[in-house]
């Protein structure tokens, strides 16, 4: 009796942007533009990024996450029925891996994630792109094994830029331009609309 081994699954931390492109079958992102209303950041929020200045914030990776965690903290405030998961497992039959955060419904487990957030490691924002979009390629499989048909979103950050991604069901991949912590009202805007599609 032989037993066939498994194929093994390619991570997603092992893709290049050109291999991401392909996996997905696309030749190149949409522009996207969000409407969005800026929203002011609370004063617990305030107090929260003026304690975080005493971290070192441009080169330390870890201290980065802090940056991304209080940011992502601000802006789930209000959406109840999310949840945020850090990195948890994600897999299809191909790919698999850990991603940084996945946005799922508020459950006492992971059940198929509506949006990927992936850290843009040493400010790679080209290798974090790759990563998300199969990321995101992923989040759609798991849905649509439950017959749940839906867009699903990304966000690539380094705590200090972040850029938006739409997966839709045709398969065209959105982005948006780069928005910086620096108008933190608009990025928090943004991450609310992003937040309310996947409520």
């Amino acid at each position: 009796m032989s037993f066939k081994s498994k194929p093994k699954k390619q991570k997603f931390s092992g893709f290049s942007v050109a291999e991401a492109f392909q996996h997905l079958h696309l030749t190149k992102l949409t522009p996207w533009t969000i409407e969005i209303e800026a929203v002011a950041p609370s004063n617990f929020f305030k107090q929260r990024l003026e304690k975080l200045q005493r971290f070192d914030l441009r080169a330390s990776e870890e201290s980065k996450k802090l940056l991304i965690d209080a940011i992502l903290e601000e802006g789930i405030e209000g959406f109840n029925h999310l949840k945020i998961w850090k990195g948890a497992n994600l897999e299809t039959d191909t790919v698999g891996g850990y991603v940084d955060y996945l946005v799922a419904e508020d459950r006492d487990y992971l059940y198929t994630p509506f949006l990927c957030i992936m850290e843009a490691k040493k400010d790679d924002f080209e290798q974090g792109l790759a990563q998300c979009l199969v990321e995101m390629a992923a989040c759609q499989w798991s849905n649509q094994q439950i017959g749940r048909a839906i867009d699903i979103f990304g966000i690539v950050t380094n705590g200090e830029g972040w850029k938006f991604y739409r997966l839709d069901l045709a398969g065209t991949v959105q982005e948006t331009n780069l928005y910086s912590i620096q108008t933190i009202g608009v990025v928090l805007g943004l991450l609310r609309v992003i937040f309310a599609m996947c409520e």
